[in-house]
């Protein structure tokens, strides 16, 4: 299901400066400015997309497309000013969800800023009642749905899968318990918002809902309630929203 066109560049960076502006001053914010398009340009180097050919161990066992070293230029130009694009390496994916001692059956797995959905295809593996990913840029959404449709395994549980390609800060949370994965989607002014959304659904409908946070650079978003961390590792933090009793 696809409701988003192709993001503007003009207007994803324009979004990007105001949020950036307002917590910096103009030459901390041009700096930041400058180091975005700097590593722009270093990704684009034959070198670094050979480092990220490193990732596609999955893709070839799997006969899937999640790699990061086949993403256009303007999907990687875009993810500099949103969250660059970066599949989640299996064996530590697998290693976050067996810390959790809960019964995945009944909880719908969301991952926000799905990708290409090799996150949607590990989780698979695991019995969920459904597993859905929202992802902004078209071109990555379509990658998932194509690897969705070609994905077969044996360790598979739930064959309820889809990606839905928009705005996370749009998106409605569907109802019963959620465990929510999150790898850096957003800036921090998105994921606040997006937090927001989620809160107001627990909110007008109390459930359990986890948050599942890779690589927690934002984890100051969650240091107050309604959240409250039970976990965590240098690798990843893991929160509940305290809508749960």
């Amino acid at each position: 299901m696809s409701d988003q066109a192709q993001p503007s560049i003009r207007k994803t960076v324009a979004v990007w400066w105001n949020g950036v502006r307002a917590r910096n001053s103009l030459l901390s914010s041009f700096h930041q400015f400058a180091a975005k398009v700097w590593e722009f340009v270093r990704d684009s180097t034959a070198e670094r997309r050979k480092q990220r050919y490193g990732d596609a161990d999955y893709d070839w066992e799997q006969r899937v497309n999640t790699t990061s070293a086949t993403v256009g230029w303007r999907d990687r130009l875009l993810g500099q000013f949103l969250s660059p694009y970066q599949p989640t390496e299996p064996k530590l994916f697998h290693k976050m969800l067996g810390a959790m001692a809960i019964d995945f059956s009944r909880f719908t797995f969301i991952d926000i800023g799905s990708g290409k959905g090799r996150t949607l295809l590990m989780a698979a593996d695991y019995p969920f009642q459904r597993v859905m990913g929202v992802e902004i840029l078209p071109a990555l959404h379509a990658a998932a749905e194509a690897n969705i449709a070609s994905y077969r395994a044996a360790s598979q549980k739930c064959f309820k899968i889809e990606s839905r390609c928009q705005d996370a800060r749009t998106f409605e949370f569907p109802p019963g318990p959620i465990l929510l994965y999150l790898f850096n989607p957003l800036p921090e002014a998105g994921l606040v918002e997006m937090l927001g959304t989620l809160h107001r659904a627990l909110a007008s409908q109390p459930r359990e809902a986890y948050v599942l946070y890779h690589n927690p650079e934002l984890e100051r978003v969650f240091a107050c309630p309604p959240w409250r961390k039970l976990r965590g590792t240098h690798q990843y933090s893991l929160f509940t929203h305290l809508s749960l009793k």
